[in-house]
């Protein structure tokens, strides 16, 4: 049975329209509720992977009842599913923040790859559990991950066209093969790096990753060139 912070925390507020209809007011606690699963199951399965946590310790650890959990998710399956959701927006919001009107697109691509490496130092178990199970075959979440993985190539594909509708770039890569080479070493630099080399900074990382961006343009303007006013010859 769920406490009373528990309904708290999944309580919803309506209030009657003049036609009577109920109206929802308040989802963000369910928000705020979701984010403490996500952290404690995070926690968890980076200490002992996905299998060797259950539904009472990630209730626990996040201070609401196994009850709830169910209630909300369904199954361990479901909350799993959800939490990829939530930690895949996280990271789709952060992608996102770098703004549109930076005037050196491979800048917005620099700061676009930093975001990146924040979130994987931030939540290094989320990481884990994408490496672990994108690419297992078959995957109990492939669904998912096949769905979250396309919105998330899609906001780097359009970093990449920002390039190159700026730069000349070389037409015999793959845009597709490209993105998914930056995508993909966003999670494993930033995992080498919490993993293997603590010391190695943001900045490196971010380089590193970068290299293959800059390998993609042809001939880089001069400095002092204006980045806005189309393909530079």
């Amino acid at each position: 049975m769920a406490t009373s912070g528990d309904a708290e925390a999944y309580a919803e507020t309506y209030t009657e329209t003049p036609s009577g209809a109920a109206k929802k007011l308040r989802p963000a606690r369910t928000n705020a509720t979701r984010q403490k699963l996500f952290e404690a199951s995070m926690e968890l399965i980076g200490e002992r992977g996905v299998a060797g946590v259950t539904v009472d310790e990630i209730a626990a650890a996040a201070g609401v009842s196994k009850g709830t959990v169910y209630y909300n998710f369904g199954s361990k399956s479901d909350l799993i599913a959800q939490l990829l959701r939530h930690g895949a927006d996280i990271l789709l919001a952060r992608l996102l923040s770098v703004g549109d009107d930076t005037a050196d697109p491979l800048a917005a691509m620099d700061e676009m790859i930093g975001q990146a490496m924040d979130f994987m130092d931030e939540y290094p178990s989320f990481a884990r559990l994408w490496v672990s199970e994108n690419w297992r075959t078959p995957s109990e979440w492939q669904d998912t991950f096949t769905e979250l993985r396309g919105r998330l190539l899609t906001v780097v594909g359009a970093a990449i066209d920002a390039v190159a509708a700026v730069y000349p770039v070389d037409p015999g890569v793959s845009r597709g093969s490209l993105e998914t080479a930056i995508f993909g070493a966003c999670f494993v630099v930033g995992l080498d790096r919490q993993t293997y080399n603590p010391e190695r900074t943001r900045e490196q990382s971010v380089t590193a990753i970068m290299a293959s961006m800059r390998g993609y343009v042809v001939k880089q303007p001069p400095l002092g060139d204006d980045y806005s006013h189309g393909p530079h010859g």
